[in-house]
């Protein structure tokens, strides 16, 4: 677990330089579905402290967004996509999350900067929302099962309790 939120983290430090594209959505998605609830959302937890901590945007505005946010990954898995190993659903989630995630901060962006018009501020946004997007869905279907297969022989060889699923 500790690896995985390493990965996580510097994966996204290493791409702060390309607004909205990183491999987090991916990772997160990959992680939820190979490791148990509990580890999951610990994970995130874990991630978002270390990012805010990092990025000195720990605050009690941004960082409940950012924790809202990536916490319905795991909650929308395990309920409406119904542990879904398909790549394509997977990957049209993480087209939705793209915009999920920019519309979570709106409200606390909005409050924290004194915004009091939200369409100026959404159509700001818009173009990195659709990067996001955009990046989410490409990793997700081209990364997804060849990471989870690898992923999931790896914790198997190392004797790693996962849960049992099936991707095909």
């Amino acid at each position: 677990m500790a690896m995985c939120i390493t990965i996580l983290f510097v994966q996204e430090q290493i791409l702060t330089i390309i607004p909205n594209v990183q491999f987090s959505t991916l990772l997160i998605v990959l992680y939820v579905s190979l490791f148990k609830w509990r580890e999951s959302v610990s994970m995130i937890v874990i991630y978002v402290i270390l990012d805010n901590l990092y990025m000195n945007s720990f605050n009690p505005i941004y960082t409940p967004a950012m924790l809202i946010a990536w916490l319905s990954i795991p909650l929308v898995y395990h309920t409406v996509l119904g542990k879904t190993k398909s790549e394509t659903k997977l990957a049209i989630f993480g087209l939705l999350f793209g915009f999920y995630y920019g519309w979570v901060f709106i409200p606390f962006r909005m409050f924290e900067l004194g915004i009091t018009e939200f369409w100026p501020y959404l159509m700001l946004d818009l173009p990195f929302q659709i990067i996001m997007a955009i990046s989410n869905f490409l990793t997700i279907l081209w990364l997804y099962k060849p990471l989870y297969k690898t992923l999931s022989h790896e914790m198997e060889a190392m004797g790693f309790n996962q849960p049992k699923t099936h991707i095909e």
